[in-house]
């Protein structure tokens, strides 16, 4: 498995936490019909939720089961698991009411799977904090660059030739 760098998971824990927030102020507004109890939520979600995600980071990554969207979709479900229960636990805390806590971590459980998956597959074709990927990109980009002449010589010998080396590496 590609070395990964702490700082991946620390930047995919900060775009997850901004995303997952927005949507909980969101269907927690609407649900009790009350902004502050929506921000309430969200804020409090904020710390709770950027430790287990960190967590939930870290342990994945121990776990062999090879990069696709099979492991994308583990990921997705076994987070979800663990974020719908902190929301329906702070959900319930801070409105006072057991049924809000469920309703919100309902709701919460399509719009968090749609937007946690995209946020993977996204974060999948970023080559920040996976090392190794990197470096093969980049040797794959050098070698590309090698144009290819055909060179037929008189005794009817055919001859492949590269040239014309272009370093270009972004």
């Amino acid at each position: 498995m590609a070395k990964i760098s702490y700082k991946r998971h620390l930047a995919k824990t900060v775009t997850w936490r901004i995303l997952g927030t927005l949507d909980t102020v969101t269907i927690s507004w609407i649900i009790t019909g009350n902004p502050l109890t929506g921000l309430k939520i969200g804020f409090a979600e904020v710390f709770t939720k950027m430790l287990l995600y960190y967590f939930h980071e870290r342990i994945w990554i121990r776990i062999p089961i090879p990069e696709s969207q099979k492991r994308h979709l583990a990921k997705t479900f076994s987070w979800r698991l663990i974020g719908t229960t902190d929301t329906i636990l702070l959900s319930w805390i801070i409105s006072g009411d057991p049924l809000m806590g469920l309703k919100i971590g309902g709701v919460e459980v399509i719009s968090k799977m749609i937007l946690y998956y995209v946020h993977e597959r996204i974060w999948y074709r970023l080559n920040f904090g996976l090392i190794k990927r990197r470096l093969k990109k980049i040797k794959n980009k050098t070698t590309s660059t090698f144009k290819r002449k055909k060179i037929k010589h008189d005794n009817g010998r055919d001859e492949v030739k590269t040239s014309n080396f272009e370093h270009k590496i972004n």
